[in-house]
């Protein structure tokens, strides 16, 4: 065990000052690996300790050889002050994003730099016990691979698609087993901490941790991909509601006898506005014999990827980009919606589509125009992920740092 694991093994036979030391020393870990290398000033006012007790509790960690000073600081009248930082090599992060048609594994350090390479793996999602097992083994041969010591894995992060519970570990859409939830089974096999969390969920929690929504309070996090999910922040924190489901906006009806959704109601708002809704379209034109390049980029029947489409349009495809508008002005109908529920300040749009950039935010902004109070609109902004394909693995880093420290180490509820 190291010094964090044995501090949470014996947690109950620790002092009451014990106790606080090693839960300050957890929030410092937490505060560091977000932030990077900070002054004790700083670390102080986060905390808000005395300096002395938190020099006591930086030098434990220096000790233990989590933390080591990274130099100086901007002087602000006198001396130069000390910056403390995460001592490279010592804590982990096993990201693992998975979507409808694979996953993506890779072993990310306590700087977010992938360690190795980031593998892809081609394998349906689906609820047979035999995914979870290839998931676990291709997990391990990532980490095999990246040379790192197992017993440094803080924890692994599972960013998927589903309804999922959090807290339970359940994802009762996919990987759903029955006595043991996806998270115990794997908690089990890797001896290590696991957390899966809904993929839009995960994307609010990068961008608020590392991206565009990082200090704002009121932010949307819309993954536009094969579905479409919602992450939603609310005063500074990721809202789950009762059961962990909160966000679920992509399958309320809103077309009388539409399409046939995949959670099996008709008419979906994601039947109209997501990838798979785009990708149906440039099926329908290929067969209907539209004047379109979309074959010719390796688009057919049985699958279209939404980059396909992307790359079309780019290329100055005019179906390419009739069909991404149509999608795009049918999303913004639904952020209508959202923007007069939340009155946020920012809106995130993050996932495959969004990569189409113009193309889709034009058509947006020409939605909301027409079905958005302007008094409301207008104060939200609406921008396009910093992070493109990158989302889904941080999004998987981000769930780990979010609970890490409450969960594994029993510090949330003390």
């Amino acid at each position: 065990m190291n010094y964090l694991e044995l501090k949470n093994t014996y947690f109950e036979k620790l002092s009451v000052v014990e106790r606080k030391k090693f839960i300050q020393e957890i929030r410092i870990i937490k505060y560091l690996y977000v932030n990077g290398p900070r002054s004790n000033a700083e670390i102080c006012k986060y905390l808000k300790i005395s300096v002395p007790k938190s020099f006591s509790v930086l030098n434990d960690l220096i000790c233990a050889g989590y933390i080591e000073k990274k130099g100086r600081g901007v002087s602000i009248g006198g001396r130069k002050p000390d910056l403390y930082g995460l001592v490279e090599k010592t804590l982990y992060v096993l990201a693992v994003e998975m979507d409808r048609y694979g996953f993506k594994i890779g072993v990310y350090d306590t700087d977010n730099n992938i360690v190795g390479d980031l593998q892809s793996y081609l394998v349906p999602l689906d609820n047979n016990i035999k995914t979870l097992d290839l998931l676990y083994q291709y997990s391990n041969d990532v980490i095999k691979a990246s040379g790192i010591d197992p017993s440094k894995l803080m924890g692994i992060g599972i960013s998927m698609p589903g309804l999922i519970d959090a807290h339970k570990g359940i994802n009762y859409t996919y990987m759903n087993f029955g006595k043991k939830s996806m998270r115990d089974i794997l908690q089990e096999k890797f001896n290590r901490p696991v957390f899966i969390e809904n993929d839009a969920k995960a994307a609010a929690l990068a961008e608020y941790l590392f991206g565009l929504a990082r200090n704002k309070k009121d932010v949307l996090v819309i993954l536009h991909d094969w579905g479409i999910g919602l992450g939603v922040i609310l005063d500074g924190k990721l809202y789950r509601g009762t059961s962990g489901f909160a966000g679920e906006f992509s399958h309320i009806p809103m077309v009388e006898d539409g399409a046939i959704c995949h959670c099996g109601k008709h008419g979906c708002f994601e039947t109209i506005a997501s990838g798979t809704a785009l990708a149906r379209l440039a099926q329908e034109g290929i067969k209907s014999g539209k004047s379109t390049i979309l074959s010719s980029l390796g688009a057919n029947d049985d699958k279209i990827e939404a980059k396909t489409v992307v790359e079309a349009a780019s290329k100055g495809d005019q179906y390419a980009i009739h069909i991404l508008s149509e999608i795009g002005f049918n999303l913004g109908k639904g952020i209508s919606i959202l923007i007069q529920l939340f009155n946020p300040e920012l809106i995130i749009l993050g996932g495959r589509i969004a990569d189409a950039g113009q193309y889709i935010t034009t058509p947006i902004q020409q939605s909301l125009n027409i079905y958005c109070m302007r008094q409301l609109s207008e104060r939200t902004t609406i921008k396009v992920s910093e992070m493109g394909q990158d989302i889904g693995i941080m999004g998987a880093i981000a769930i780990v740092m979010d609970r890490i420290f409450e969960n594994y180490f029993k510090t949330g509820n003390k």
